[in-house]
């Protein structure tokens, strides 16, 4: 195990500057999830940290040693990639020896830590196979098995369940989440997927545009959101975002309603944000909101319903069970003061 730091790091192609002097500090046995939108620097950064793409400024130092200038290799990290890069011709045992075998490792001490991670992952009996005849998610684990071998002190993975289908997406990452606990080590994983982070992360690092939004835990991320970014970015249905009218102890609302607000800091606001699990139906006179039923999405559980606004924005409620709502119906929409988020006109949160 290992902490990181990084300490104004920046990343520059030409005049172009995509990292914009990040700061952060990755505690040893810590699982950090690097989110945000494709082309936000999430992949940079943790390629920076890796060793596979130089830095243009700052300061990454690993178990407290500065390695801007050590190769990759001698950084005691190891990562897995998107893509499981298995040799076809090499059987599970052999790919996973194979840097071991580079590294010129006492064949008894290889054949353990196979055999071990073999066991963690339980891969035991696959590791005569060939890669072809394996599963995606038993490439991935693979994978996720060579790098365990290396005994590293940071572990590095960049979307490695992107090319996994929906089942076996949730059931590889229990099996990350199982392997941290195990393993107790330093994890930082990239992903665009919110469950991802939401699910695996002791702390998430929202990235937009080359700079950091908001560092802090899943719950921390989703109740209390710096920014209309992070809260709109953050958790399996988005933030919906209408904007208000202060007027005096309340707020108007599309449609002219007017929503009670006792937060101390309402003449400022610009914005509320709602999530689609805190509305809930309502008589037509305790509505804040009401429109027309244009989609329902059934999910056995839960469903999902679309309401069009007046105004033509979108409003989806979460509720649970199938609900017996038909198209076009009227829906009346009750905005609790407690799932009510307010942002300035900065998008800033009011707090």
């Amino acid at each position: 195990m290992a902490d990181v730091s990084l300490r104004g790091i920046r990343k520059s192609y030409g005049n172009l500057e995509v990292v914009h002097g990040v700061d952060l500090d990755i505690k040893s046995g810590e699982f950090v999830v690097f989110v945000g939108p494709s082309g936000c620097g999430k992949s940079t950064l943790l390629r920076m940290i890796a060793g596979l793409e130089p830095i243009s400024g700052g300061e990454i130092s690993i178990d407290g040693k500065l390695v801007n200038d050590v190769p990759s290799p001698q950084r005691g990290i190891a990562m897995v990639f998107q893509s499981y890069a298995l040799y076809p011709h090499m059987s599970v045992y052999e790919n996973m020896a194979f840097g071991l075998k580079l590294a010129k490792t006492p064949k008894p001490e290889v054949d353990q830590r196979v055999r071990e991670a073999a066991r963690i992952l339980q891969i035991e009996d696959y590791l005569d196979r060939m890669p072809k005849a394996l599963s995606g998610g038993q490439r991935q684990r693979v994978a996720i098995g060579r790098a365990i071998v290396r005994d590293p002190k940071v572990f590095l993975f960049d979307e490695p369940l992107s090319n996994l289908d929906a089942s076996l997406r949730a059931q590889t990452r229990i099996e990350i989440a199982k392997l941290h606990d195990t393993l107790d080590a330093t994890m930082i994983y990239v992903t665009h997927d919110q469950v991802e982070a939401m699910t695996l992360a002791d702390r998430i690092v929202v990235l937009n545009a080359g700079t950091i939004e908001q560092v802090g835990s899943p719950l921390e991320l989703y109740t209390h959101p710096v920014n209309t970014f992070v809260a709109g970015f953050i958790a399996s249905q988005r933030m919906k975002f209408l904007a208000v009218t202060p007027q005096g102890d309340n707020l108007l609302l599309p449609g002219n309603r007017l929503l009670a607000s006792s937060h101390p800091k309402r003449a400022l606001a610009h914005t509320i944000g709602i999530r689609p699990e805190h509305l809930h139906l309502a008589t037509p006179e305790q509505a804040d909101l009401s429109g027309t039923l244009s989609v329902i999405e059934q999910f056995g559980e839960y469903a999902l319903a679309y309401v069009e606004l007046p105004t033509g924005e979108l409003v989806t409620i979460k509720l649970d069970g199938a609900p017996q709502l038909k198209l076009h119906d009227t829906i009346n929409i009750g905005l609790p003061a407690q799932g009510v988020h307010l942002f300035d006109e900065a998008g800033r949160a009011l707090r």
